[in-house]
C-alpha cells in the first residue's frame, strides 16, 4: 500500500512539474514584462522610467532564466523563472503585481470558500446519491418519469439562472437572506445558505442522472439476484448492496469538484459578494495580475493532482482487487 501510495505522488509531482513549466512558458510567450507593467500602471502611454521602476519593485527586472552577472548558485536563482516559478512548491507565491502578498490572501480567503463549498459538496452528493436510488426504486412507474424530467429540467438550466432567480426571490421578494456579503462566525450562515443550497440545486439534475445509470447497471448483475432470492426488502439491496459496488465511479465524479472545495464556486462567490478564492481569482483575471493567475493555477493543479492521489487510495480501499493488480 506504500509502493503504491509513493508512485502515486511521484507521479503526480512530475505532473504538477509539467503544468507549471508551461504555465510560465504560457505567459511569459503571450506578456513580456514591460507588457506587464504597462497594463498595471495603465495603458499604452508610460513612460520607460515607470515600467523600469513597477520591474524592480516587483523582481521582473531579473533575467527570465539565467542570470550572467550572478555568481554560482546565484546564476539560477536570482532569475524570474526561480524566484516566480520554482519557488512555488515551496509555497513562496510572493507578491502579487499590485504589490500584496498572495499567500496572505490565499490564507486569507480560503476559509470562505471552504465554508462554502464543504457543505455543497457534501449535500449536493447526498441529494443526487438519494434522488437517483429514489429513481431506480420506483423505476417503470409515473414517479420514475416524472423525476427524470425534472432532473432533465434541471440539468438543462445554466447555474447563472438559478442565481439570479434565487436573489429575486429569496432576497428581493421574501427578504429571507442578504443578497450579498459576508461575515465571520456562525454570521456566516445567513450569508452562505442561499448561495449553498443553489449549488447543490444546479448540481442535482447532472449528477443524479449519471448515478440513476450506475444504479441501473447494477441491479441486473448476478449478486443483486442474489440477494432479492434471499429476501432481501428492495430498499436494503438498493442501499446496502448496489449503492456500495456503485462507489467507483460515485467517487470518480466527486474528484472533480474536490479542487473547489479551497477554490471556491468561481461564478457564486462574485455574484453573492463572497470575499473567497474564487472572486479572487476572478478580480485578479479582471485587473490582468498575472502572478495571483499563476499562483492560482498552481493552487488548482495540485489539489486536483492529490484528489486524484486521494481518489485512487479510495479505490484500493472500496475494492482492493485494483491493489493487487
Amino acid at each position: 500500500m506504500i509502493n503504491y501510495i509513493i508512485r502515486r505522488l511521484g507521479y503526480g509531482l512530475l505532473v504538477l512539474i509539467g503544468v507549471n513549466l508551461l504555465t510560465f512558458a504560457l505567459f511569459f510567450a503571450v506578456n513580456s514584462p514591460d507588457d506587464m507593467a504597462r497594463m498595471n500602471i495603465g495603458g499604452k502611454r508610460v513612460s520607460q522610467d515607470a515600467i523600469e521602476k513597477w520591474k524592480v519593485e516587483r523582481g521582473y527586472n531579473k533575467p527570465l532564466l539565467w542570470n550572467d552577472s550572478k555568481d554560482g548558485v546565484e546564476k539560477a536563482t536570482k532569475t524570474i523563472f526561480f524566484e516566480r516559478s520554482v519557488q512555488l512548491f515551496a509555497l513562496d507565491f510572493g507578491p502579487s503585481d499590485s504589490g500584496r502578498d498572495i499567500r496572505y490572501e490565499i490564507t486569507k480567503r480560503m476559509w470562505p470558500s471552504l465554508a462554502l463549498a464543504l457543505p455543497t459538496f457534501l449535500l449536493g452528493i447526498f441529494a443526487s446519491i438519494v434522488f437517483a436510488l429514489l429513481m431506480v426504486f420506483f423505476r417503470n412507474t409515473y414517479l420514475e418519469l416524472w423525476s427524470f424530467t425534472l432532473a432533465v429540467f434541471l440539468m438543462s438550466i445554466s447555474s447563472l439562472f438559478y442565481i439570479l432567480l434565487g436573489q429575486f426571490l429569496f432576497s428581493k421578494v421574501l427578504q429571507l437572506v442578504p443578497i450579498s456579503g459576508y461575515s465571520n462566525g456562525m454570521d456566516a450562515i445567513v450569508f452562505l445558505a442561499l448561495p449553498a443550497i443553489l449549488g447543490v440545486i444546479s448540481r442535482l439534475g447532472g449528477e443524479s442522472m449519471f448515478y440513476r445509470t450506475m444504479f441501473l447497471e447494477e441491479i441486473g448483475k448476478d449478486y443483486v439476484r442474489t440477494a432479492r432470492s434471499k429476501g432481501l426488502p428492495e430498499p436494503i439491496v438498493l442501499f446496502r448492496h448496489v449503492l456500495r459496488n456503485a462507489l467507483l465511479p460515485i467517487l470518480t465524479s466527486s474528484v472533480a469538484v474536490l479542487p473547489l472545495l479551497f477554490m471556491g464556486a468561481l461564478v457564486m462567490e462574485s455574484f453573492f459578494g463572497i470575499p473567497g478564492l474564487g472572486s479572487y481569482t476572478l478580480d485578479a483575471i479582471g485587473s490582468q495580475d498575472f502572478a495571483i493567475v499563476r499562483a492560482m493555477v498552481f493552487v488548482g493543479s495540485a489539489l486536483y493532482i492529490i484528489g486524484l492521489i486521494l481518489t485512487d487510495i479510495s479505490y484500493t480501499i472500496a475494492d482492493p482487487r485494483i491493489r493487487l493488480g
